[in-house]
């Protein structure tokens, strides 16, 4: 594993990805996208930045998505990362299993916090404005066993 992996995170996008995102995730060693994705062109437009990986939101149900895990469970070295859409569903418990990262969407809602060793973290939404809420994507940038995490507002109103 390099020095640091940047780990780029997006969800919601709702069948819009925004040039903003394209730029913010440009140069990410990987990217994760927490669900809701709309389409399978961002899909592809994303992988064309880095490996990617994805989990289903509750409105991915299409045809394209229909192979699209609900949760999935990444290593970056010694750092575990546990990707689903919405937290609410979360079955388990990620400090027992060893993870140090859960990313989820769905809420729309950028939000970062740390309970009992483990980050939580949701990026917000890059997709479509909701109703007051920001356009955002974030990052993690791990060194080691050390997690930087950033969300950064992508389109202020």
């Amino acid at each position: 594993m390099p020095a640091s992996v940047r780990i780029g995170l997006i969800s919601d996008t709702h069948g819009l990805l925004r040039p903003e995102a394209l730029d913010f995730l440009a140069g990410c060693d990987h990217i994760v996208h927490g669900g809701d994705i709309g389409n399978p062109g961002i899909l592809e437009r994303l992988a064309e930045l880095a490996p990617l990986t994805v989990v289903c939101g509750n409105n991915d149900r299409e045809a394209w998505a229909r192979g699209l895990p609900e949760t999935t469970l990444l290593r970056f070295g010694p750092v575990a990362l546990y990707a689903i859409h919405d937290l609410k569903e979360l079955d388990i418990d990620p400090a027992a299993r060893g993870v140090r990262v859960v990313v989820s969407g769905h809420s729309h809602k950028p939000a970062c916090a740390e309970r009992a060793g483990v980050l939580y973290i949701n990026p917000g939404s890059a997709g479509r404005r909701r109703f007051s809420l920001p356009i955002s994507c974030g990052e993690l940038v791990l060194d080691g066993e050390s997690v930087r995490p950033r969300i950064v507002t992508l389109v202020e109103h």
